[in-house]
Formats: structure tokens, C-alpha cells, sequence
């Protein structure tokens, strides 16, 4: 779980790595609700990441991947509307954002769905309740995760094909699926060494080098169909898929 230094970071479990998390991030600046929320739903069920201001929100949608958001409308700088704007124009991230606040009425609710909320929780509320809209956003989020499009490329992950402009194929498997869908999800985002680690190995330190070492691998596969290099290493900060019409 990340936060900023007012709030303690947990490691992920290595022994509960191979298991499929539903991945939340949770924007409150209300301490005490926030570690209420992640109690409740608990880390054996979820991987859960806080922020507790609208910078730090924005800066961890834009370098991981999550199922749903959880966010505060009223929050210090910018407002949870402004960061469900930004989330939605600027990030181009279609995550589920599940507005969770005080502002209840018809008008405030109005505003909410309209820059890109899907769901709106008023406050105060049980934290069931939360947890169940939590689930049905997942799934309603899930329709169509089989087809992903980043520019001219398709990749679908049910049968780990990778589809050109060209109209060639390259089948995948393994890591190297993984670690495709990974930077097909964040498109036109990068990916994170640590976010590949969790997403791929469950934990957010593997070495630098073994995550290289098969960025390598994925790129020669690739390589061998394309004419262009699809994966563009951003120093310092990771990797991000480029579509030739990107360059």
C-alpha cells in the first residue's frame, strides 16, 4: 500500500503472491475513515494503495493500474471532481471511480457522474455497502478486458495474441503476456519497475535486472514480427508501448 509519510506503507505478501487481487486506490484526506476502509476490506483480499491529496492520487493512477477508484470529493488543492477530470482527459484512464463523500445532494450527485463518476456513496455509510459497490464496479469493468487497443495495436488477452496494422500476429505466453498486457493497460502511460514487479510477481522488489532481463526477451519476440521496436525504456522510470504511429 502506498501513502504519503503521514500514513504507514505495507509490503505485499510473498506467500499470497500468485493470488488475484482486486487492485483499489483510495483517495480520502479523513484519517481516521481511511484506515477504517482499509481495514475493512483488508489486504488478504485486495491490494489497496492510499493518497491522501489530489497530486498524489493523480501520480499513482498515472503509473499504475486499478480496478477501482475510491475518491473523497472534498480534498485539499484539488477537488475529487477536478481529479475525476484529469483521470478521465488527461490520463485517459477509464478506471470505475467510485465517489464517496458528504455532498449528497441531487446536484452535487449530478456533478459527479458528470466529469466521469460512476457510482456516488453518500457520507456517512456502511462500509459493506462500499465494499459491495466496490465489486460490482470491478466486474462491470471487466467487460471487454479480453480486447485491448493501444493505437494500431490489439492485443487480445484471452488467447495472448498481439495483432499489427500489418495484419500479422505474434502469439505470447508466460511473463512475456504479462508483462504485454501490463504495458497495453497503461497505454499511453509507462509502467513502473515496481508496478511490473507487483503485477507480474506479487511484490514490488524483484531486482531491477531480472525486470530488464525479460523486458529483453518480450522485445526480441517482438522484434522477430515487427519492423519497429514496440517498447520504448523510459531511463528512470520504466517502459511505455509504442505504436509506430506514436514515433
Amino acid at each position: 500500500m502506498k501513502s504519503n509519510d503521514s500514513f504507514p506503507t505495507k509490503k505485499a505478501n510473498k506467500s499470497l503472491a500468485n493470488k488475484k487481487y482486486l487492485r483499489i486506490l483510495i483517495v480520502e484526506d479523513h484519517l481516521a475513515l481511511a484506515e477504517n476502509i482499509l481495514e475493512f476490506l483488508g489486504e488478504d483480499k485486495y491490494s489497496l494503495d492510499f493518497a491522501y491529496d489530489g497530486l498524489t492520487a493523480l501520480h499513482l493512477v498515472s503509473v499504475n493500474q486499478y480496478d477501482v477508484i475510491v475518491l473523497d470529493i472534498m480534498l485539499p488543492g484539488l477537488s475529487g471532481l477536478q481529479i475525476c477530470e484529469k483521470i478521465r482527459n488527461d490520463l485517459q484512464c477509464h478506471t470505475p471511480v467510485l465517489f464517496v463523500t458528504a455532498r449528497d445532494s441531487i446536484d452535487d450527485k449530478a456533478s459527479g457522474f458528470s466529469c466521469g463518476g460512476d457510482d456516488y456513496l453518500s457520507k456517512p455509510f456502511d462500509l459493506l455497502e462500499m465494499e459491495l459497490r466496490i465489486q460490482a464496479l470491478a466486474k462491470r469493468g471487466t467487460v471487454n478486458k479480453d480486447e485491448k487497443t493501444a493505437g494500431s495495436i490489439h492485443y487480445n488477452a484471452g488467447t495472448l495474441t498481439v495483432s499489427l496494422a500489418n495484419g500479422k500476429q505474434i502469439e505470447l505466453s508466460g511473463i512475456n503476456a504479462k508483462m504485454f498486457e501490463e504495458l497495453m493497460q497503461a497505454y499511453p502511460r509507462f509502467v513502473t519497475h515496481e508496478s511490473l514487479s507487483r503485477a507480474i510477481w506479487g511484490v514490488d522488489d524483484i531486482d531491477t535486472h531480472t525486470v530488464r532481463s525479460h523486458i529483453y526477451n518480450l522485445r526480441k519476440t517482438l522484434d522477430k514480427t515487427c519492423c519497429h521496436s514496440l517498447i520504448k525504456t523510459l531511463r528512470g522510470h520504466g517502459y511505455r508501448l509504442m505504436p509506430p504511429e506514436d514515433e
